[in-house]
């Protein structure tokens, strides 16, 4: 073999190697396609005592089992979502509780709520909305799933009083096509420390619709206590899965 022969063949080696490593890199980067991308985004700050955040946990833990929730999953074209859990606080207070997870029937769905119900409480600091909506973001941006849909899931007790304002961090994510809903738990009694945290001229629904909740069809629901969040995020979840195909958004074959 004279050396332009040897050459030739180099350089059709490389290209194909080149074309194969090429094909590995897409597959490799090509993310699964579900039906919504949702993250789960929970008030722990201080105004959260241990009774009412065990409640909320539970209502989380005990919501994503419920048959409404799982038939809200299977009535989507791929019959599955992708769901992360996080807890938030203080600016600074940001934890990823369950990371990334495909639930799509009973037992994903069981398995999900049993890691929830063993972990941990996070954090018992002060209230920053905008930087649990700006972590919440960062996580879809690097989340292996891919929707159409994507959806942070908001639940507090209180007003944002820490961090960068809350207007600008849902401003910036509904600009990236993500839609922001929320669960307002009201309080029987105001803070003795802190009266219109909990309580805002106008009451914390209106708050979080005002300043919180973004995007086509955001809505905010309300919880009447703690007691009541179980139910509450049992419709909201519903609400958030069950699948309305965009006008030019048809359903996968």
């Amino acid at each position: 073999m004279n050396e332009l022969a040897r050459r030739s063949r180099r350089f059709a080696l490389a290209l194909a190697t080149g074309g194969v490593l090429a094909l590995t890199a897409s597959v490799a980067l090509a993310a699964e396609a579900v039906d919504l991308v949702l993250v789960l985004a929970a008030d722990v700050s201080r105004s959260v005592d241990a009774q009412k955040f065990q409640l909320q946990r539970d209502g989380y833990a005990s919501a994503i089992n419920d048959p409404r929730v799982l038939e809200a999953i299977r009535s989507g074209p791929r019959g599955k979502i992708a769901v992360a859990y996080v807890e938030w606080s203080g600016v600074g207070n940001q934890k990823l509780v369950i990371d990334w997870t495909i639930i799509r029937d009973a037992a994903s769905a069981q398995e999900f709520g049993s890691q929830l119900a063993e972990a941990q409480r996070s954090f018992a600091d002060r209230t920053s909305i905008s930087g649990g909506i700006d972590y919440a973001v960062d996580l879809i941006a690097r989340a292996p799933y891919d929707s159409r849909r994507r959806t942070i899931d908001v639940s507090g007790d209180g007003t944002n009083n820490s961090g960068r304002e809350v207007t600008a961090a849902r401003d910036e994510a509904v600009a990236k096509g993500i839609a922001i809903n929320g669960l307002v738990i009201l309080s029987e009694r105001p803070l003795s420390w802190n009266a219109e945290h909990t309580n805002p001229p106008g009451g914390l629904d209106n708050y979080y619709k005002n300043n919180v909740i973004g995007g086509p069809g955001a809505f905010v629901m309300v919880a009447q206590d703690f007691r009541a969040f179980r139910q509450a995020i049992v419709n909201k979840l519903v609400a958030e899965i069950a699948w309305a195909a965009p006008a030019n958004d048809d359903p996968p074959g």
